[in-house]
């Protein structure tokens, strides 16, 4: 295959991956990032302390991380097909994307939100602040950084899984790569699919690395 004739299609794989990766990390965060504050807060000695909803969000968080996407995805289609009465191309894909990357993302946060300095929340429940006012003013400007690194991951992730999702019907990269590069046996375009997601990927990175040190500069100005 000729430059000219994989252009186009590394172009619309491109955009369609991309369209995939960037709804779906949307859906992730506004999922996850509830989820992740949650488990800090019904834990043993958090501010919401419920052993019972800890346990339950717990374990269906750790459901969610260990299944295999492939599985996920195919397990998923009737669900996916109700929600957007297809399971093929871009925008059913979103679905299990997301699905896939909301637990994944919420231990991140999770993560994040137990570095940040216990005696900051006690300063200000001292000083009579709500959980709700912990939550916004402490718990996520303190964890800020750590939460766009968990970001950052979280849509590494979903690259390869949206390349993983054009095996069962979903576009992007992956697909181009299934259709024109393995199926028709041209590795020189495989090796051209394989270049783009890195490029991706690196980018995604770049952006994510420059942003946590333009927090952490101003963290340390302010």
């Amino acid at each position: 295959m000729t430059w000219s004739e994989m252009q186009p299609l590394l172009s619309q794989g491109t955009i369609d991956t991309l369209y995939m990766v960037l709804w779906a990390t949307v859906v992730s965060v506004l999922g996850g990032l509830p989820l992740g504050v949650l488990l800090v807060l019904t834990d043993k000695g958090g501010l919401l302390q419920n052993t019972v909803v800890n346990k339950v969000v717990g374990v269906i968080v750790n459901i969610g991380r260990s299944l295999p996407f492939i599985i996920l995805l195919i397990a998923l289609i009737p669900f996916t097909t109700f929600v957007v009465g297809t399971f093929i191309g871009p925008s059913a894909m979103i679905v299990p994307l997301a699905i896939g990357a909301i637990p994944f993302f919420a231990r991140l946060v999770e993560t994040a939100i137990r570095e940040v300095d216990h005696g900051l929340v006690e300063a200000v429940q001292s000083m009579g602040g709500s959980v709700s006012t912990i939550i916004r003013k402490v718990l996520l400007p303190q964890a800020l950084p750590s939460l766009v690194s968990a970001v950052t991951t979280t849509v590494i992730v979903l690259v390869g899984y949206s390349a993983m999702a054009g095996a069962v019907g979903g576009e992007g990269l992956g697909s181009k790569a299934i259709t024109y590069g393995y199926q028709r046996f041209d590795t020189q375009f495989m090796l051209v699919t394989v270049v783009v997601l890195i490029a991706i990927v690196t980018i995604v990175q770049l952006v994510g690395d420059g942003i946590i040190r333009l927090l952490a500069r101003r963290g340390r100005t302010a």
